[in-house]
């Protein structure tokens, strides 16, 4: 009898570890933006939208202005990302998604030096610009599409994987439940850990986070030491 397959290694970018702790970061900047600028949602654009329709309809022309620069951003970042992905960029930028994280680290961290009073725009339009780098450079986990930012699309994922579990009896399904689920947990729980850092530390509290981004790019060195793949294309 042959011997079983050996199952393929998962590349450092696309691994269940990388995505919670980016799953991490994503829960505790949402919670970070609601409890230090008024009650603000920066990761995900939806809320703006439908806030920005609410004024519009309502004629509230100057409120509704204030919510288009974090949507704005968040478009910017999108293009930055999959510029740095272009050939002509990577012929600068040699590890385009190691790149993302240090432009996200650096950016978190400044946040953390805008004091309370400063304008609110300045960090929602900082946190909407490294959220779009964030959920459009790391979108897959293991085999399966996933968001670091939000938790709706890998709640509805999770849920179908156990459905198929139990019904089915799909061990592979069984997998991708854990695999959600662990991601869903780690948005959780960047939450809980950003409401205590920011009670603890007010608007400083954003360190913490630009510290589990720091973490996250040390598991490319990591693995790069130990010879795992990082990325599927070797130059990213």
């Amino acid at each position: 009898m042959s011997a079983e397959a050996p199952r393929p290694t998962t590349v450092t970018s696309e691994s269940v570890r990388l995505g919670v702790l980016l799953a991490a970061v994503g829960g505790f900047v949402d919670v970070y933006t609601f409890m230090t600028r008024d009650g603000v949602f920066a990761n995900a654009q939806t809320a703006n939208v439908v806030l920005l329709g609410i004024d519009v309809a309502s004629g509230q022309w100057a409120s509704a202005r204030g919510y288009l620069p974090p949507i704005v951003a968040f478009i910017v970042g999108v293009f930055t990302a999959e510029a740095v992905t272009r050939p002509a960029v990577a012929r600068i930028v040699r590890r385009p998604v190691r790149a993302v994280l240090v432009i996200e680290i650096l950016v978190i961290a400044a946040v953390g030096f805008v004091p309370a009073s400063a304008p609110n725009a300045l960090v929602t339009i900082s946190i909407s610009f490294v959220a779009a780098l964030q959920v459009t450079t790391f979108r897959v986990l293991v085999d399966q599409a996933f968001s670091t930012t939000m938790t709706t699309g890998n709640l509805r994922s999770f849920s179908q994987s156990v459905f198929r579990r139990i019904v089915a009896g799909d061990k592979d399904a069984g997998t991708r439940a854990g695999n959600f689920g662990s991601v869903i947990a780690g948005f959780l729980g960047g939450a809980i850990v950003g409401a205590v850092a920011v009670r603890i530390m007010d608007t400083r509290a954003a360190w913490v986070a630009a510290g589990l981004l720091v973490i996250a790019l040390a598991l490319f060195l990591f693995d790069e030491w130990r010879g795992v793949p990082r990325v599927r294309n070797p130059r990213a």
